[in-house]
Parts: C-alpha cells; structure tokens; sequence
C-alpha cells in the first residue's frame, strides 16, 4: 500500500503547481499582447532630423524627435487618447501667418516643415493633425480635414474633424479652441467643405455631405502638399 504524502510534501508540490501557474499565465499574457501590439512606425528619419538642425538649429531635431516620441508613446493607445494627444501635441506650435512665415499668401507646410521652425497657420496644424493620426494607424475614412468660417474672428478657417463611426457626430480638432468636442458644440464655426484622401465633400449639417465631382484634383495646395511629402 503506497504511503500516503507527507504534509510538508503537499505544500511543496501546491506550491510548485502555484509557480507554473503563474508562469503560464504570464507567458500567455506577453504572447497575446505582443500580438495585439503595432510597432511604431518611423514618421521622420535620422537624415530628416539632421537636416533640420543644419538649417534651423538643435531645437528643430529635438522637436522632430519629439514627434517620433509622440507616435512610440501612443501607437497601441485607444484612439480616443491618440486624439487628445495629437492634438495638444501641435497646439503647442506657435501661431504665425504664411505671408509671415514663408512670404506667401497661402502656403500649405509638411509637418517636418511645421514642426522644423515651430510655427504654422490653421491649415498647417490640421495637416500635421491629420498625418500623425493616420501614422497611428487611425483610418482616413474617420479623418477630414474640413473648412469652416470662424463667426467670431469672420473668416476662413481649417479644422480636423474625426468621426467614430460614420454615422457619429464629428469631433473638431482645432487650433482656436483647443478642446476637442463634438461638431454641434462648435457654434462659432459654420462648415464649408472637407477633404481627406478619399475625396472632395461639400459640408452639410456638420457632416461630410455631398461629394464633388473630381474630387482632391480641385485642391491645388493639398496635391502640391502630397508631392513635397514624397521628397522627404
């Protein structure tokens, strides 16, 4: 007749069984997050960065460092926190006018561009908005980048707007007010048209609207923007 085990034997072995347990648990965990997780990808190169310390000082590479940091930190964050971040992100670039910055009346920057000299116009920070969000690996179906005219300050304005579902309220991202709230709290602002890669739409009730015919081809500065893009 087998002798039964000790005590102290039952212990050791439920504490062993304890130890694999958590091990497996915690082998499991790592191998199902390291499948969720996206790798960040690079948004601006080594090259880039040293080219625009070259020309515009050190802090324009820490500044296009600090942007790849931005993606690293928030590639497999909800995009709910992606929005918030991206957008406090730019809104700390210092505003100035084109005719300012690059002396003409309208000049649509990179974001290498925008951030390289630490300053933009409202077209400039929804642009840089819209490429980052899209870096993070947000669908450009849920991006626009939308004109309005700003009642208060009585003209033309560009804003990013993100929409949940297709059917959601748009959220506003914007450089004016820096909160990021819902297309129907934005009463200061009456939408034109928006844009993303997709196409050309016509602004109706604060939502997309009507596409136009011939879509992005009739945005000049948004195709020269894309050809710049390519360049760097």
């Amino acid at each position: 007749m087998p002798l039964l085990p000790s005590l102290d034997r039952l212990l050791q072995m439920k504490q062993l069984l304890g130890f694999v347990g958590v091990f497996l648990c915690v082998t499991l965990t790592l191998a199902l997050s390291g499948a969720k997780a996206t790798p960040p990808p690079n948004i601006v190169s080594k090259q880039e960065i040293q080219n625009a310390i070259q020309k515009y000082g050190l802090f324009a590479g820490r500044r296009l460092e600090a942007w790849q940091q931005l993606i690293n930190d928030n590639i497999n964050q909800p995009e709910s926190v992606q929005l918030r971040n991206v957008n406090d992100f730019f809104n700390e670039v210092r505003f100035i006018s084109d005719i300012d910055h690059w002396k003409q009346t309208d000049y649509w920057a990179t974001p290498i561009e925008m951030l390289s000299t630490d300053a933009g116009d409202c077209e400039d920070y929804t642009i840089a908005k819209y490429f980052t969000l899209k870096a993070l690996g947000v669908s450009e179906k849920k991006l626009y980048l939308t004109y309005v005219k700003a009642i208060r300050l009585n003209q033309a304005h560009m804003v990013l707007t993100y929409f949940k579902t297709p059917q959601s309220i748009p959220l506003v991202l914007d450089n004016i007010n820096k909160r990021i709230l819902e297309a129907t709290k934005r009463s200061d602002l009456v939408p034109i048209y928006s844009f993303n890669g997709d196409g050309l739409w016509l602004a109706k009730q604060r939502g997309k609207g009507r596409s136009v015919s011939g879509g992005t081809k009739k945005l000049k500065a948004w195709n020269n923007l894309l050809e710049r893009l390519k360049t760097q």
